[in-house]
């Protein structure tokens, strides 16, 4: 299978992104004093659920709080009732809620899960006013590229996406920016940035997630996302790591072709997706659908793009997912794309084989030597910890899992060994939580480490087996005598040193000579008296 004992890359794991300045305290602080109005009327400040468990002094402020909770905060759970408020709050709160649904290890697996749904069921801006945002864009009218562009199918905190046609007949998707959302999103991160500032500051237990790298990862991913090019550029490129994918594990995903002459800086064009959304109760019950199969699918195609190619999309939650029998899927919405160097990747495919495989001394060291684990902790009491969380829910069916509980648990390691949160991995955690809420939703009971088994057994054997040792030795081989080959056309040259004896100048030696001589004259005519 490939030697799992030798060390992994040590390289150093990429920087935490640059902190940014509050550009406008004042304005932030105004807005996050609304932010809070509106979390209190939707009792997501301090959620009456967990007010019992509070100290008495905490539940006095809960209860005051309680009273000014609207309408909207005496319905729905705790995580619904925090994502309807960040729906109300804009883009940049709904970005930080679906970041936040990648913490269920904080959370829970069901108050992620409920964040995790913000995604495409916002109100929609008027055709009209999405038309004149393409011919800006575009620079040409919309009938110049479109026969006909429909209203729109779906709205997202960012953009609305409406169905088209080409003049060959060709079914398209045309993403629109919403307008203004730019200036939206620069004053929802200031508030942002102002906030990670009073978490380090007041909050000590806030300071081991890292939140000002929290912040600034939310930061880079919107504006990416705020330039359709980039997106179309993110699907092309994953289209290409999907079509690679398909070997002897099947192709598990496709991306839809862009239509290059729709894009622009706030316009994407692609082609339609075949299938139903899977946020449409039709789409698991289309006639030959392979539920276990497609549940499959969406974790072999996430590790595929992770492991094999080190780019992965990002945001793979159901309104991003298209499905048709037998158990095809198409993803949409790349505005956030995953990237992994080749560290990250074998800490990845160690950590989940360690797992498959029940090594928890290899997962623990893995750990260690990624940096993850402070080196001051026993390698030997962190596999213990892993074993624990590990040997109760390895080989059961997911229904007997209590993956809240299980999550709970990690967490409370991560905090015993000091580990801080890693923003270089921010994404990838995002991902997997999502692609296994996508994957048990569509089957309950569905095994993820026997779905995911395959393509990392496969990246181990082609990464870490006799024949990749002698694949590396060979690199070596080739690079060592390239540099002889080097060495031998162009020698060092030699080249002489002169050694030279420092001379004091003669104007110098005069010089000190005249005052030292003057400094005894007078001293001696200062002592004069007393000698005669």
């Amino acid at each position: 299978m490939g030697d799992l004992t030798r060390r992994i890359d040590p390289a150093t794991p990429p920087p935490p992104p640059a902190t940014v300045p509050v550009n406008n305290p004042v304005g932030a602080s105004l807005r996050l004093l609304g932010w809070l109005g509106v979390l209190v009327r939707h009792d997501a400040l301090i959620p009456r659920e967990i007010t019992p468990f509070l100290p008495m002094w905490a539940r006095w402020i809960a209860r005051l709080l309680h009273l000014f909770a609207g309408r909207e905060g005496r319905e729905g759970r705790p995580g619904q009732r925090l994502g309807k408020a960040f729906e109300h709050l804009g883009p940049v709160a709904i970005k930080l809620g679906q970041v936040l649904a990648t913490r269920a290890d904080i959370f829970g697996v069901e108050f992620a899960r409920d964040l995790g749904r913000l995604k495409d069921a916002l109100p929609a801006f008027p055709v009209e006013q999405a038309r004149r945002e393409v011919e800006r864009s575009l620079g040409r009218p919309v009938e110049a590229l479109f026969t006909d562009f429909g209203p729109p199918v779906a709205a997202a905190s960012l953009a609305q996406a409406h169905p088209a046609y080409l003049a060959d007949g060709r079914k398209v998707a045309v993403k629109v920016l919403r307008p203004g959302v730019e200036r939206r999103v620069a004053l929802g991160l200031d508030s942002m940035r102002l906030a990670a500032r009073l978490a380090v500051k007041f909050v000590p237990l806030a300071r081991r997630l890292e939140p000002l790298a929290f912040v600034e990862t939310i930061a880079r991913a919107l504006q990416l996302e705020l330039d359709m090019r980039l997106e179309a550029a993110a699907c092309s490129e994953l289209g290409e790591i999907m079509r690679k994918g398909a070997g002897d594990l099947g192709g598990h995903m496709t991306a839809p072709a862009v239509i290059w002459d729709g894009v622009g800086k706030r316009v994407l064009t692609v082609e339609w997706a075949p299938g139903l959304p899977m946020t449409d109760p039709a789409a698991i019950a289309q006639p030959g659908l392979d539920v276990n199969a497609l549940a499959d699918n969406v974790v072999r195609a996430f590790l595929s793009q992770a492991l094999d190619h080190g780019t992965f999309h990002a945001d793979l939650h159901e309104g991003n997912l298209f499905c048709h029998a037998p158990a095809e899927l198409t993803a949409i919405d790349f505005g956030i794309v995953g990237r992994l160097g080749p560290a990250e990747r074998r800490y990845l495919a160690e950590i989940l084989w360690g797992f498959i495989s029940r090594d928890y001394d290899r997962i623990a060291m893995v750990h260690f030597e990624a940096g993850y684990v402070p080196k001051e902790h026993s390698v030997e009491a962190f596999a213990q910890a892993l074993r624990a969380v590990g040997e109760p829910v390895i080989g059961k069916q997911a229904s007997q899992v209590s993956m809240g509980r299980l999550l709970g648990q990690l967490f409370e390691i991560t905090d015993l060994f000091d580990m801080h949160l890693r923003p270089e991995l921010i994404l990838l955690q995002k991902t997997m939580v999502s692609v296994e809420g996508v994957a048990r939703r569509l089957n309950p009971d569905h095994d993820l480490w026997a779905a995911a088994q395959p393509v990392v057994e496969r990246w181990i054997r082609r990464e870490l087996g006799p024949q990749a040792q002698i694949r590396d030795a060979i690199d070596e081989l080739r690079a060592t005598l390239k540099a002889l080959s080097k060495l031998a056309q162009n020698p060092p040259t030699a080249s002489t040193i002169l050694v030279t004896e420092p001379r004091t100048p003669v104007w110098v030696v005069v010089g000190v000579t005249v005052a030292v001589c003057a400094s005894l004259a007078a001293l001696v005519l200062s002592l004069w008296p007393a000698i005669v």
